[in-house]
């Protein structure tokens, strides 16, 4: 198949009318390389858990098990940097001279990734003049450990990898007075974001608990998707 059959080939595929297309792109590679519309971080559920199957309810044995403190959850955490930062215990609202026998200790768990947008196949004049829609999404577990349990920070970068372009954060408060046990989706699209994008970093952090026993946070199906749509700024 000639160069310009693989250009229209993709130009078919993602409905790309109207974006620019020059022909010094290797649109054999762009095409097999799928990069739109697909999701671009690695593992993107390290639990092997799916939001469409509600999260594992936490064992709670009558007789806990005692144990040595714990920080980490289990998983593949394959393809993801990793940090854990463990939290100072919690004393604030504990009268003067009361003895108590266990506190719960939290931790942040980190985890994050660096998309190259040019090596999974997209190429800059795409993302310097049709600036096509970044979705993002996420899903984290309501563990109700604490009223703050999940951060996410997403930055688009430029070509060093230190020039931020555009960026999003959540910081959600949860709500502890009520029981109740889901997933809980957080997304957000960029769009209109300007030139110069070629990597996108993601971050997100999810919080646990050790008292006795560990009690983690869960996540599934984080993404990165750039959308063959544009929209106006």
């Amino acid at each position: 198949m000639s160069a310009a059959e693989w250009k229209k080939k993709c130009e078919a595929e993602w409905s790309l009318q109207g974006a620019p297309m020059p022909d010094s792109v290797d649109w054999k590679s762009v095409y097999e390389a799928k990069p739109l519309g697909r999701n671009l971080l690695k593992n993107p559920s390290p639990h092997g858990l799916s939001k469409d199957t509600p999260p594992p309810e936490p064992d709670r044995p009558d007789v806990p098990t005692r144990g040595p403190p714990r920080f980490q959850p289990d998983g593949d955490f394959t393809g993801w940097t990793t940090n854990t930062e463990v939290l100072p215990y919690d004393t604030s609202g504990i009268p003067e001279g009361v003895v108590i026998c266990h506190l719960p200790q939290y931790s942040w768990f980190t985890m994050e990734q660096v998309v190259d947008l040019k090596q999974e196949g997209l190429w800059d004049e795409l993302m310097d003049q049709f600036q096509p829609e970044i979705l993002i999404q996420d899903w984290y577990e309501e563990t109700q450990l604490h009223a703050s349990i999940y951060h996410l920070h997403v930055k688009l970068l430029g070509a060093d990898k230190t020039t931020v372009i555009s960026e999003h954060t959540v910081n959600p408060t949860e709500q502890l007075s009520d029981y109740s046990h889901t997933w809980k989706e957080v997304s957000h699209v960029f769009s209109g974001y300007g030139p110069g994008v070629r990597y996108v970093h993601f971050l997100h952090r999810l919080k646990n608990q050790f008292m006795i026993e560990f009690f983690p946070t869960l996540f599934t199906g984080s993404s990165v998707t750039v959308k063959p749509t544009k929209t106006s700024s």
